[in-house]
C-alpha cells in the first residue's frame, strides 16, 4: 500500500513539473538565455504580445492532485522533486522544487508583501538575493505575458527584463492558477528564468531567524543522482562585497519619452521600469546612463538629475557617489531626486555614512513621516542599507523618518533642490499613496530651469495629500450608544467594537455613558459585574474601572437618548459604535436639532458624512465629484420612480435600500411584478431606494480603510468573497487577504479606497465594498459603511489590528502616528498589516428552524453568526471553518442533512449550482465527488477557478484516503492529510472499519505528527511582538513561543447560532476575567471574530481554533494545562465533555459522566425519579410503536425531546399521531447518538427558569425567573420577569426544594439552568442543563452578582466571593426596588418566507432588557427595545375561537384606550356580540374591500395581534397575514399573555395614544437602580 501511495505521489509530481517543461519547450534545466537588459529596453512597442493562452495550471491532465501544492510541507517524507535551503547558521530546510533545478547562492531576505511576486521577482533590488516570501501562498494568479511591452519599449508586466532574485522560498505554491491576465505558471516562469524555487518550508521559522540574526548567506542546493569524486560543494556567498549596480546597470544611455517638457538625466544602478514610467507620464524625457556614468562632462542638457534604486550596498558604488558630491560641492542648482538606493547615495555625496540594516525592510506596508508637515505614509521599501542621519551635515537635514523602527527615509538640502526617498514612491509592487514626490520632482525643475529657486518646505505641502491640522477634542463626557439586541446583520460584533471602545475612552481619561439596552453583552457590565483590570489613563492619572461609568438598558431611539442627555449633560456623542442603530439614531438626533439643543457634538465621522453614506443620491453624486465609478444607478423614493429607473437601467437590476443593515430589503429584480412588490416592502423600512445596474458574477472585495483627522489613511485589511457578487458579503464564504487580485488590481481598489474615505471625510474606520469584473480592470464602488461593522470585527480578528480601540481614540482627535501598534507594543498604530497565513469565514445560517423559509440566499443577509478560520493554505483553513460551523460537518465534502446532494440527480445538482444557498458549498463537493470539472462547477457558479482547483485537491485527496485501513495509512500520507485540514475525525470516518477518531489520534502522535502553534502579530514576523494570539497548524515546523504558564483552559461558545449568541461569550468572559484577577493564568480557544472573549486583551493566551475534542487536546497537551472549564460556553463544550474527560483531561467543576446524566434526556428522568422531583410522564424512545402506546396512555400533546442539542433543537409538541411519527424521525436525526425522550406536554403552566451555581451538591445561589408566556414557548424565545410576579411564597419553596435536589443528585459544582412548569401549585421539572445559560447575564446584572464568577471561583477551587444580602432573602433571589424583564429579539423580516410563530424550538437571534420601578414599566422599555413601537391608534387583531374568551377582557380595555380595532371575520363577530368596537377586514382571497393586504401593505395598521394555535382553520391565511405584517415592518404579537401584558402596561402607565413613552417611563441607569436597592436595605459587597 505504501508503494502503491508512493508511485500515485512520484506520478503527480511529474505531471506536475514535466508538463510545464513540455509546454513551453524548455529543457529538464529549464535554462533560457537571459537577453541583456539593454538590448529589452531598446526593444520597440512594435514587438507583438502573444495571445494569452488559456494556461490554468502546472498540471495538463485530468490525474488527481491530492499531493501536489499545498498538500506538502518542510517535514514530509513523500517529495519527489526536492531542494534544500542551507543557512550559513548550519540551519537546512527541506523543500519542493517549483522552478528550476539550478544550485544557487546568495543572501537570505525576506518580503511582507502579499501581491505582487511577479513585480518583486524582476525588481533589479533583489539581485543575487534568495527571497523568502512571508505570505504563505504564492503563484495565485500566475504570471503575466512577458513578451509584452509598453509603449516605451519596456516591459509592460515586470520591473525589469528578467527575474533578479536569486531563488525563491514559499511555504505554499498553488499549481493552478486563476487570473484574466495569466499568461503562464509560475513554476514555468521560474524554469524559462533558469532560477530555484522551493515550497512546503516554514518561511516563519525563516523570518523569524532573519529578523534575529540579519539577513543570512544562503545557497539553494540540488543533489543530483551522481556526485564524482572530488566534488566540492556550492560555497556561501557574500554579495555585500560585490558591485552588483553594475551588473544590472545599462551599458549605454537610452531615452523615453524624447521631447518632454523636463529632460531628466536618470543614473541607473537598476532602475524599475516603473520608475521611468512615471516620469514619462509626467512629461519628463528620461535620459537613462550608466551607474558610472560622468555627468560633469556629459553634453546632454538636463533639468534634473534622477538617482535610481539599485541592489548591494552603497559603499560598492562609489563613483557614482564621487560624480554627486562633485555637483553638491558645486552648489549645481539643478534638481537631484533620488529613490531607495538613490537616496543612500545621495547621503554619502553629502558626506554621511550608511550602515547596513539588521534585516532590511522589504515589503509593501512600511509607515513614514513627512518631517515637513507631520504626515504618514504607507510605502514600499526593498533596501538592506540605510543613511546614519546623525553623520548628515549641517546642510542637510532629514525629510523622511520610519515610523517603526525610526531608520532614515528620505534627505533634503536644507537650501538647494536635493531631495531623496528611501522608499519607492513609483509602487510597483505596492501602495502609491508618495507617487506625488514626482510631482514635488518636476516642480522643481519648472522653478529652477530658467535660475529661480525651489523651496521644498513650501512646495510640499501643496503637492502632497493634505495634512489637516487638528487639535484634540476637548471631551470630558461622552455618550456611546450601543446597537440593541442581537438581530441577523447586526450581531456580536458590536459588543466587541463598543466594549473596545468603552476601554480606549476609558484610556483616555473620559466618563463614558453607555446606551445599549442589550443585558447580554460584555459591554453593559457595570463594576458589580466587572472583572476585567483597571485601565490606566493615557494622563497618568488613577486607574479607571474598564467598563462605562453608568449604563442605560433603554430603547436607542432619540426620544430616550433625550432623555439620558437631559440627565447626564454630556458633550459628546460616538455614533460608529452601535451599528446602522446608533447611526439611524444620530441621524435623528441631528435632524431634530437634539444636538444642538444641548450642545452636544459628534466624535468622530460628522452626521453629514454618515448621511452622505447612507443617502444612496447624495452617495452617487459625492463619488461623481472625484470621479469614482458606480453602477449606473438611480435613487428613487416611490414604486413608481423605481419603474422608471429599472426601464431606463435595464432588468435584472439591483434593488438597495438606504439607511438599511446587511442588505435588507435589497434584491436582484428579474422583472417588473418583481420589483414592484420588492420596492413596497422596501419602502415601507427605509426612506429611499437606490435602483442600479445588476453586476451579478463579478467579484466582490472589500477594504477596511482607517482615516484621523489630520488626514493619515490607512487600509487594514482586504477581503475577497468566495462567493461572486448577487451573494450579500455577510452571507458569503470570506477569505483574507484577497487570493485571485493582481498588485494592479489589489492597488488600485485600495488607493480607490483611501481617495473616496478622504473625500467623504470619514474619521474614525469604514469599509468599502467593490464589485470588480474578473475579466478586466474595470470596478464599481458598492457602498461605504460609515462605523464599524461585522466586517471590521473579521478584520481585527483577522489582522490582530484592534480597529474598534484605534476608531475611538481617533474620534478624540488623536493621530494615528502617535498611537501604538498593541500586539507589538512598539511600532505605531500607522501601518497596513502583513499576513503570513490565510483567513477563512464562513456564514452559519439556521434556515432549518423555520418553517416555510427560503433557503435561497442573495443581497439580504441571512446568516445568524460566522466563523474565523485560520491556517498556512486554503484547504487548512476552509476545512477548519467548515467543521468550526457545525461539528457534524466533517470537513470539505457533501454531508447528509446540508442538501444531501450525494442523492439527488444530475439536473437538481446543477440547481443547486446555480443558485446560491446556504448549503451551496456542499453541492460545490458533490460535484466535485462525480467527476465534474472545474470548468463546469466555474460555468454554473461563477466561483473564481482558483477556489474551486483547491476544492478539488481536497476531495482528491479524500479518494485517495477512502476505503483503506488504518494500518494501511502510511504516516506520511497522514501527514499529508493533515496539512490539507484534514482532521482525525474526517479521517477516521473515511478509512472506515471501525476506525475511531483516537485510533488516528494514537496512529499520529505515535509518528510525531503534532501541529504547531503560531502567533499572529500583525507583521508576519518582521517585528518582535510579545503576542499572546495564536493559531495550530500542520504547516509547519518549530512553535512560535514556550509553554511554562500551566494556565486554565476556558472553552468558548463557537459560532452564533439561534440558542447560543453573545449571553455564552459573556459567560466566557467572565470565567476568563476571574481567573485573571485571581492571578490564575488563563487560555481561550474559541473562533468567533465577533466575541470579546476572542480579543487577545482579554486572556494571557488566545487560542483561536476549533473546539473539537482534537483541537482541545491538542490546546491543553501543548500548554500542559492544570484543566479546562467546560461549562461556561454553552452546548458545543459540554457535548465533549464525556470524551475529553475519558481521553485523562482534568474537567474543572460537574464532572463528565454527571453532565452526561444531565444532558441524556432518559438518564435526566431516571434521576428526577430517583430524587423524588416531579416531572411530566415520560418514556425513552425505544421504537414508533411503544411512542404512540405512550401517547394512547397518558394523551396528547406529547413533547418530543432529543439528547445533547441546544435551542430545542428538533423539540417539537406533537398533538396527534401523525404529528407524532413525523417530529421522532426528525429528533432521531438530530441527536443519532443519543435517545430521544417523549413526555406529556403540560398546557396552561407557568414555566419558569432557575440560573445557579452549586459546589460540590451544595446550592449556593440561585435566580428564579418567571415568562411571562405559558408553557409552550422555548424559554430562549420568552419574557421573563425577575422577580417573578405571580408566584406564591410555597411555590418559590417548592422550586428551591427541587433546585436543591436536582443540584445534589448531580453533585453540581458551577452553573446549572433548569427551566419548570407550575401548575395549581404543583412543581415539575423539564430539563437541567449543566453548564451557564443564556439567561446567566440577565440573571448576574438583575442580582447584582456574577453568577460566572462564583462558579468559577467554585469550580477551580478558590475561595468564594461575598454575595448581596437579597441572594438569600427575597423573591426569587432579585434586589428589592426594581423590576427587570427580558424580550427575546426577532429577525423574521430577513428570513424570506419564514413563518414568524413560536413554539418549543427557539427562534430568537438575540435579546434585550428593561430595568423599571414595575413590570409594567420595564415590560414596556423591553418590548420597545426589541424594535416593537407603540401602536397610537389602529391595532389589527385575530383570534382563535378557544382562544377568545380568555382575551375578550384584554379586548375591552384596548378598545376603552381608544385604539382603532380592526379584525379578521370570525374575531370581529365575536367582537360585535360582546359590544366591543372593531372595523372589519376581508380576507385577500374573498376579494371583498376593505382587505387585510391591503391596509397592512399600505401601513394603516400599526400593530397585529394574532393568537392562533393547532385548531386555527386558516393556516396558511394566518401565516400569510403574519409574513406581511413582518415584511412590511408591522410589529406583531402572538402570544395571548404578552399581548395582555402589553395592553395591561398601557393602561397602567397612560401611554395610550400619542404620548411620548420616554417621557412617562422610568429612565434611571443600572448603577442607580443598584443604588435605590442598597436604600431599600440590600448590601452589595465591596468588589475586590
Amino acid at each position: 500500500a505504501m508503494r502503491r501511495v508512493g508511485r500515485l505521489v512520484a506520478a503527480f509530481a511529474v505531471t506536475a513539473f514535466l508538463a510545464a517543461d513540455v509546454a513551453r519547450g524548455f529543457s529538464r534545466s529549464g535554462a533560457s538565455a537571459a537577453r541583456p537588459r539593454s538590448a529589452v529596453y531598446r526593444a520597440a512597442a512594435r514587438t507583438a504580445s502573444r495571445p494569452c493562452r488559456t494556461c490554468m495550471a502546472d498540471i495538463q491532465d485530468e490525474k488527481p492532485l491530492g499531493f501536489v501544492g499545498s498538500t506538502f510541507g518542510s517535514n514530509s517524507a513523500l517529495y519527489y522533486r526536492q531542494g534544500t535551503l542551507v543557512l550559513e547558521d548550519g540551519t537546512r530546510l527541506r523543500g519542493v522544487s517549483f522552478g528550476s533545478e539550478n544550485s544557487v547562492s546568495g543572501e537570505l531576505v525576506f518580503t511582507t508583501g502579499m501581491v505582487g511576486y511577479p513585480e518583486t521577482l524582476t525588481d533589479p533590488s533583489y539581485a543575487r538575493q534568495i527571497l523568502v516570501m512571508t505570505y504563505p501562498i504564492m503563484g495565485n494568479y500566475g504570471v503575466p505575458d512577458g513578451d509584452a511591452l509598453d509603449a516605451l519599449g519596456l516591459p509592460a508586466n515586470f520591473e525589469s527584463d528578467r527575474i533578479h532574485a536569486a531563488g525563491v522560498v514559499v511555504a505554499d505554491y498553488s499549481h493552478h492558477h486563476s487570473h484574466w491576465t495569466s499568461d503562464r505558471s509560475l513554476s514555468q516562469w521560474l524554469m524559462e528564468q533558469g532560477v530555484p524555487g522551493l515550497y512546503g518550508v516554514d518561511t516563519r521559522l525563516l523570518t523569524k531567524k532573519i529578523r534575529e540574526k540579519g539577513a543570512l548567506k544562503a545557497k539553494i542546493e540540488f543533489e543530483p543522482s551522481y556526485v564524482a569524486a572530488g566534488s566540492t560543494n556550492l560555497p556561501f556567498v557574500d554579495i555585500g562585497e560585490q558591485n552588483l549596480a553594475a551588473s544590472v546597470s545599462v551599458s549605454e544611455p537610452i531615452t523615453y519619452g524624447a521631447g518632454n517638457s523636463w529632460r531628466v538625466l536618470a543614473i541607473d544602478c537598476g532602475i524599475k521600469a516603473n520608475i521611468i514610467r512615471e516620469l514619462v507620464n509626467r512629461d519628463c524625457e528620461v535620459h537613462l546612463v550608466p551607474w558610472d556614468y560622468d555627468v560633469a562632462t556629459t553634453e546632454y542638457a538636463y533639468d534634473g538629475i534622477f538617482l535610481s534604486n539599485g541592489p548591494g550596498d552603497p559603499a560598492t558604488v562609489q563613483g557614482t557617489v564621487d560624480h554627486i558630491k562633485a555637483l553638491i560641492d558645486a552648489k549645481s542648482p539643478k534638481p537631484i531626486f533620488g529613490i531607495c538606493m538613490g537616496n543612500q547615495l545621495l547621503g554619502r555625496a553629502a558626506g554621511a555614512e550608511t550602515y547596513k540594516l539588521p534585516y532590511g525592510n522589504r515589503g509593501q506596508n512600511q509607515p513614514c513621516t513627512n518631517l515637513i508637515n507631520g504626515a504618514c505614509y504607507i510605502t514600499p521599501q526593498n533596501h538592506g542599507y540605510a543613511i546614519d542621519a546623525k553623520t548628515l551635515g549641517d546642510d542637510w537635514e532629514e525629510l523622511f523618518v520610519n515610523a517603526n523602527d525610526g531608520s532614515n527615509e528620505g534627505i533634503r538640502h536644507k537650501t538647494l533642490p536635493y531631495f531623496s526617498a528611501q522608499f519607492h514612491p513609483e509602487a510597483k509592487c505596492g501602495p502609491t499613496d508618495t507617487s506625488f514626490l514626482f510631482n514635488v520632482f518636476t516642480a522643481a525643475m519648472d522653478a529652477t530651469k530658467d535660475g529661480g529657486s525651489f523651496d521644498l518646505k513650501e512646495a510640499m505641502p501643496a503637492l502632497a495629500p493634505k495634512a489637516l491640522p487638528t487639535e484634540r477634542v476637548d471631551a470630558k463626557k461622552v455618550i456611546l450608544l450601543g446597537s440593541g439586541g442581537l438581530s441577523i446583520g447586526q450581531a456580536g460584533e458590536f459588543d466587541y467594537s463598543g466594549s473596545q471602545a468603552i476601554k480606549a475612552l476609558k484610556e483616555e481619561g473620559l466618563e463614558v455613558i453607555l446606551i445599549n439596552p442589550n443585558i447580554a453583552s460584555v459591554q453593559t457590565n457595570t463594576p458589580e459585574m466587572d472583572l476585567a483590570p483597571a485601565v490606566e489613563p493615557a494622563s497618568g492619572d488613577a486607574a479607571l474601572a474598564v467598563g462605562a461609568d453608568r449604563v442605560y438598558l433603554l430603547p436607542v431611539t432619540e426620544e430616550f437618548v433625550e432623555q439620558v442627555i437631559i440627565r447626564e449633560k454630556p458633550d459628546s456623542i460616538i455614533l460608529s459604535m452601535g451599528g446602522q442603530t446608533g447611526l439611524n439614531c444620530g441621524i435623528e438626533l441631528e435632524r431634530k436639532g437634539i444636538l444642538a439643543k444641548y450642545n452636544v457634538r459628534v466624535l468622530g465621522t460628522p452626521v453629514d458624512v454618515i448621511i452622505a453614506t447612507e443617502d444612496r443620491g447624495i452617495f452617487s453624486e459625492k463619488l461623481e465629484e472625484i470621479g469614482e465609478r458606480i453602477a449606473p444607478s438611480f435613487a428613487v423614493d416611490t414604486v413608481q420612480e423605481a419603474l422608471a429607473a429599472a426601464e431606463k437601467i435595464g432588468y435584472p437590476c439591483m434593488l438597495r435600500a438606504a439607511f438599511a443593515l446587511g442588505g435588507l430589503g435589497s434584491g436582484i429584480m428579474k422583472d417588473e411584478a418583481m420589483l414592484r412588490a420588492q420596492a413596497s416592502i422596501a419602502l415601507s423600512g427605509s426612506p429611499q431606494i437606490l435602483i442600479e445596474k445588476s453586476l451579478k458574477g463579478w467579484k466582490e472585495i472589500e477594504y477596511e480603510v482607517v482615516r484621523d483627522a489630520a488626514n493619515n489613511c490607512i487600509t487594514v485589511c482586504n477581503m475577497e468573497n468566495f462567493d461572486p457578487l448577487g451573494v450579500h458579503t455577510g452571507d458569503s464564504i470570506v477569505v483574507a487577504p484577497s487570493q485571485t487580485l493582481s498588485d494592479a488590481e489589489y492597488h488600485m481598489l485600495r488607493t480607490t479606497a483611501i481617495n473616496v474615505v478622504r473625500h467623504l471625510g470619514i474619521v474614525g474606520e469604514c469599509n468599502i465594498q467593490y464589485a470588480l469584473d474578473p475579466e478586466s480592470l474595470e470596478y464599481c464602488i458598492i457602498e461605504v459603511n460609515p462605523r464599524l461593522s461585522r466586517s471590521s470585527a473579521l478584520a481585527s480578528k483577522a489582522t490582530g489590528y484592534p480597529l474598534a480601540a484605534v476608531a475611538a481614540k481617533l474620534a478624540l482627535g488623536l493621530h494615528l502616528p502617535d498611537l501604538r501598534n498593541a500586539v507589538t507594543r512598539k511600532t505605531t498604530a500607522c501601518f497596513e498589516p502583513s499576513l503570513d497565513y490565510i483567513v477563512t469565514k464562513v456564514p452559519r445560517w439556521d434556515l432549518n428552524k423555520f418553517e416555510r423559509v427560503s433557503r435561497e440566499i442573495g443581497s439580504a443577509m441571512k446568516s445568524v453568526g460566522e466563523v474565523m478560520a485560520i491556517g498556512r493554505t486554503f484547504e487548512e483553513s476552509l476545512q477548519k471553518a467548515l467543521r468550526m460551523v457545525e461539528p457534524s460537518i466533517p470537513g470539505f465534502e457533501s454531508v447528509d442533512g446540508f442538501g444531501d446532494y450525494a442523492e439527488v440527480d444530475d439536473d437538481a445538482l446543477v440547481h443547486a449550482l446555480e443558485v446560491a444557498t446556504d448549503t451551496r458549498v456542499f453541492a460545490v463537493a458533490a460535484a466535485l465527488e462525480r467527476g465534474w470539472t472545474v470548468e463546469r462547477i466555474h460555468a454554473l457558479t461563477k466561483i473564481d477557478p482558483w477556489f474551486l482547483w483547491k476544492l478539488r485537491r481536497v476531495t482528491d485527496m479524500k479518494s485517495l484516503l477512502s476505503g483503506r485501513r488504518l494500518k494501511e495509512l502510511a504516516p506520511s500520507t497522514l501527514l499529508v492529510a493533515k496539512k490539507s485540514g484534514f482532521s482525525d475525525r474526517q479521517i477516521a470516518t473515511l478509512l472506515g472499519g471501525g476506525t475511531t477518531e483516537m485510533d488516528v489520534r494514537a496512529l499520529r502522535l505515535r509518528n510525531g505528527i503534532r501541529p504547531v502553534v503560531k502567533q499572529i502579530d500583525t507583521m508576519a514576523a518582521e517585528f518582535p511582538a510579545a503576542t499572546n494570539y495564536l493559531y495550530m497548524t500542520y504547516n509547519g515546523d518549530e512553535h512560535d513561543l514556550d509553554f511554562t504558564d500551566k494556565g486554565t483552559l476556558v472553552l468558548g461558545s463557537g459560532v452564533y447560532r439561534i440558542g447560543s449568541s453573545v449571553e455564552f461569550d459573556w459567560c466566557s468572559v467572565s470565567a476568563i476575567r476571574t481567573l485573571r484577577k485571581l492571578g490564575s493564568p488563563s487560555v481561550m480557544l474559541n473562533y468567533n471574530p465577533e466575541t470579546v472573549s476572542t480579543d487577545y486583551d482579554e486572556c494571557d493566551r488566545l487560542y483561536f481554533d476549533e473546539l473539537s475534542l482534537e483541537r482541545v487536546l491538542d490546546v491543553y497537551e501543548v500548554e500542559s494545562c492544570r484543566g479546562v472549564i467546560v461549562s461556561v460556553g454553552g452546548q458545543i463544550p459540554n457535548t465533549i465533555a464525556l470524551p475529553l474527560g475519558r481521553a485523562g483531561v482534568n474537567i474543572f467543576g460537574t464532572s463528565p459522566e454527571q453532565i452526561d446524566r444531565a444532558e441524556d434526556r432518559s438518564k435526566f428522568s431516571n434521576l428526577c425519579d430517583e430524587a423524588g422531583v416531579d416531572q411530566p410522564a415520560w418514556r425513552s424512545l425505544t421504537s414508533k410503536e411503544d411512542a404512540f402506546a405512550f401517547g394512547d396512555q397518558v394523551g396528547y400533546p406529547l413533547l418530543v425531546r432529543p439528547s445533547y442539542v441546544l435551542s430545542g433543537a428538533a423539540m417539537n409538541v406533537a398533538y396527534n399521531k401523525d404529528e407524532l411519527g413525523g417530529y421522532l424521525d426528525e429528533a432521531a436525526f438530530v441527536s443519532r447518538e443519543h435517545p430521544v425522550v417523549i413526555s406529556k406536554f403540560i398546557e396552561g403552566g407557568r414555566e419558569i427558569d432557575v440560573d445557579g451555581v452549586g459546589k460540590d451538591g451544595k446550592l449556593l445561589l440561585r435566580a428564579v425567573m418567571e415568562h411571562v408566556e405559558n408553557a409552550g414557548v422555548h424559554s430562549g424565545d420568552a419574557t421573563l420577569m425577575l422577580p417573578p410576579q405571580s408566584l406564591t411564597e410555597a411555590e418559590l419553596a417548592k422550586i428551591d426544594d427541587v433546585a436543591a435536589k436536582v443540584c445534589a443528585s448531580l453533585q453540581i459544582t458551577g452553573p446549572f439552568n433548569m427551566q419548570l412548569i407550575v401548575k395549581n401549585g404543583d412543581v415539575s421539572v423539564i430539563e437541567c442543563n449543566v453548564r451557564a445559560s443564556r439567561s446567566a447575564p440577565f440573571a448576574s446584572k438583575t442580582l447584582g452578582v456574577n453568577l460566572i464568577e462564583a462558579a468559577t471561583r467554585a469550580m477551580c477551587g478558590f475561595e468564594q466571593m461575598a454575595f448581596p444580602s437579597h441572594v438569600a432573602t427575597s423573591p426569587g433571589g432579585a434586589p428589592p426596588g426594581f423590576v427587570a424583564v427580558k424580550a427575546p429579539m426577532f429577525s423574521f423580516k430577513r428570513l424570506l418566507g419564514a413563518d414568524p410563530s413560536l413554539g418549543v424550538e427557539m427562534a430568537s437571534t438575540g435579546e434585550v432588557a428593561g430595568w423599571g420601578p414595575t413590570v409594567h414599566d420595564a415590560f414596556l422599555k423591553a418590548l420597545m427595545a426589541s424594535t416593537i413601537k407603540l401602536p397610537k391608534k389602529d391595532i389589527l387583531v385575530s383570534i382563535q375561537e378557544r382562544l377568545r374568551s380568555d382575551f375578550a377582557p384584554t379586548l375591552s380595555k384596548l378598545s376603552e384606550l381608544g385604539y382603532t380595532l380592526y379584525a379578521t371575520e370570525e374575531t370581529s363577530r365575536f367582537l360585535d356580540e360582546n359590544g366591543i368596537s372593531n372595523t372589519l377586514l376581508h380576507f385577500a382571497e374573498s376579494g371583498l374591500k376593505p382587505s387585510i393586504d391591503e391596509y397592512l401593505s399600505n401601513r394603516k395598521i400599526e400593530l397585529v395581534v394574532m393568537l392562533s394555535n393547532q385548531y386555527s382553520k386558516r393556516t396558511i391565511t394566518n401565516y400569510a397575514i403574519r409574513r406581511l405584517a413582518v415584511d412590511f415592518g408591522v410589529p406583531l404579537i402572538t402570544n395571548l399573555q404578552v399581548a395582555a401584558l402589553f395592553a395591561d402596561s398601557v393602561a397602567t402607565l397612560g401611554l395610550e395614544g400619542n404620548k411620548d413613552s420616554s417621557t412617562v417611563l422610568d429612565v434611571l441607569s443600572m448603577q442607580e437602580h443598584y443604588d435605590k436597592s442598597r436604600s431599600l436595605g440590600s448590601h452589595y459587597p465591596e468588589k475586590a
